[in-house]
């Protein structure tokens, strides 16, 4: 007979289920609610514990670790605020299609509904920008929850699974076997949906591809990249996907998004073939649905995503297939077909990029952040890992700074501030052998500047880059746009970042002229640790295309 497994508490179980799961590290700001977790965590030298200043750079940090590695990204939260809090990194792994899981420490059963101290319905409260959210109320049940957990956030799309975990239960000691670690699910395109693509590509006369986005791998950015330089097809990005194929690769166009290059979104007006790989094609790829409409009159759409539910949901699919992203690049890189001829338009779109991102000196500009990140892209390591928040600063990273490797971008494509510096530190610690660079506005970065506590904690060695224009910049361009000259909540008045930065026990240094940048960028290759770079820009320059002057301009002619 077999012996009975041990008696544990619900704590222990957990911390063995993530364990078993794979789980290395996992993010937190601790709460008395999870008392039981962080005692099993104490004896469980396999799971690094990085504690954290706030809850939401604790999911913006799994958020960015889940990016990396392709499994969930662990985070664990009090109820209450800490929940609140938590609950922006979980929009962005939503919206991203990261796979993440939270554990939320709940009150007590007996508890429940009487609206007790910090109460929330987590499960209700977190279910719309969850791909499940749940209570665990039997501590024998937590092998089968995490393995739920674990699968959900990982199969199709993937995204966040929230688990509410109550006080006693993680407290009540209960005999229960494991589960096993859960296998990757893999699907493989129908070879008959293959055969039908290729016969599309015979047929075109200005096929594009569009890719990026849920499942995507380095296996597929390497695959696809062969297939699509072999066959000359222009290579798009998707909003904050850049690095989805080496931009090295002889036939990539570029991204779309925000500020894209405007001979890029011409030929995505005139492709005929629209071969879109792991995208969504949501609002900010497609500029708000407008680029590529729903039903693309006159326009072949090939939809490949890992989630059949995704197929079909917004845009029309001519040949939808569903397919794990890798098994898809692999395949088509594979497939030889002599009566397919090369097309000329990729290296014409690979040169127009190449034109396109060449930062060009701006007359008049103090500090040019295109001179700027020219100095980044020339003297840090081509697989630097580069992270930044939301604003128009960002415009500036996405059209200068050139991807190699993937993993080497994290950027909300929700367009959440605050993310850049919390992804960094994941960044960091997930990779200690790589630079690391955040780029960040001012109201940005101080949405979350007090994880530099976390990097200085664990020893993280980062760049940071604090773009400095006294404005809530993006806000204040739209308000010019909108309102010219009628200035409301859009100014700041910020600290001196250099000196918050010592603070931390960093190095850092004021930058105000465009001459002066690449020198203190070569002081701070010089160190290790936290270094940051407080650069004063004008925001007269508002954006990397235009000025408040020519927004206000534009504004006073007549349609």
């Amino acid at each position: 007979m077999s012996d009975s497994p041990p008696l544990r508490t619900g704590g222990q179980i957990l911390v063995d289920q993530l364990r078993i799961q794979g789980c290395d590290r996992l993010f937190t700001v601790p709460g008395e609610s999870f008392l039981a977790v962080l005692d099993a965590l104490h004896d469980t030298p396999e799971i690094d514990t990085v504690v954290c200043r706030q809850e939401g750079g604790v999911t913006y940090m799994a958020d960015a670790d889940g990016k990396m590695t392709g499994r969930p990204g662990i985070a664990f939260v009090t109820r209450g605020p800490g929940a609140a809090n938590a609950s922006a990194g979980v929009h962005v792994a939503f919206q991203d299609s990261t796979p993440m899981i939270l554990f939320v420490g709940d009150l007590d059963r007996g508890d429940r509904d009487r609206e007790g101290f910090q109460e929330i319905d987590l499960p209700a409260f977190f279910a719309p920008i969850s791909k499940w959210a749940a209570r665990i109320d039997d501590a024998r049940r937590i092998p089968e929850y995490v393995a739920r957990a674990w699968r959900v956030a990982t199969a199709g799309r993937p995204g966040p699974v929230v688990l509410a975990i109550p006080e006693d239960m993680l407290r009540d000691g209960v005999a229960v076997l494991d589960r096993p670690a859960v296998p990757p699910l893999v699907e493989e395109p129908d070879p008959g949906a293959l055969a039908a693509l290729f016969e599309l590509l015979k047929e075109a006369a200005a096929p594009l591809a569009i890719v990026g986005g849920a499942d995507w791998s380095p296996c597929a950015a390497h695959h696809f990249a062969n297939f699509a330089a072999r066959h000359g097809i222009p290579v798009a990005a998707a909003f904050r996907r850049q690095d989805a194929v080496a931009n090295s690769c002889r036939v990539y166009a570029g991204n779309l998004g925000y500020g894209p290059n405007p001979k890029l979104q011409q030929r995505v007006r005139d492709a005929d073939l629209l071969l879109v790989v792991g995208a969504r094609l949501g609002e900010s790829t497609t500029e708000g649905y407008s680029l590529i409409k729903p039903d693309h009159a006159g326009q072949t759409l090939v939809h490949v995503h890992p989630d059949p539910t995704e197929l079909g949901r917004v845009y029309h699919a001519d040949l939808p297939i569903c397919a794990d992203m890798s098994e898809f690049a692999q395949d088509v890189d594979a497939w030889m077909d002599p009566e397919l001829v090369r097309f000329g338009a990729g290296d014409e779109a690979h040169a127009e990029w190449l034109e396109w991102s060449e930062p060009a000196a701006r007359d008049g500009v103090v500090m040019d952040l295109g001179a700027a990140m020219k100095a980044l892209r020339d003297t840090l390591p081509a697989d630097t890992i580069v992270c930044n928040g939301a604003g128009n600063f960002s415009g500036w990273v996405h059209r200068y700074w050139r991807y190699t490797a993937m993993p080497s971008q994290l950027a909300p494509t929700c367009g959440s501030m605050g993310y850049g510096l919390p992804a960094a530190v994941a960044a960091a610690l997930r990779f200690r052998d790589r630079q690391v660079l955040c780029v960040a506005g001012d109201g940005d970065f101080l949405m979350n500047g007090q994880e530099l506590a976390t990097a200085a904690q664990y020893g993280a060695d980062l760049l940071v880059m604090v773009v400095d224009n006294a404005s809530y910049g993006t806000i204040r361009m739209h308000q010019e746009r909108e309102y010219p000259e009628r200035l409301s909540a859009t100014t700041l008045q910020n600290p001196d970042f250099a000196a918050l930065a010592r603070a931390y026990g960093g190095w850092a240094e004021t930058v105000e002229r465009t001459a002066d940048f690449a020198p203190a960028l070569a002081r701070a290759q010089e160190r290790r640790g936290i270094r940051l770079l407080h650069v004063k820009t004008d925001v007269e320059v508002i954006s990397n295309q235009t000025t408040i002057s020519a927004i206000r301009e534009k504004s006073r002619t007549p349609a």
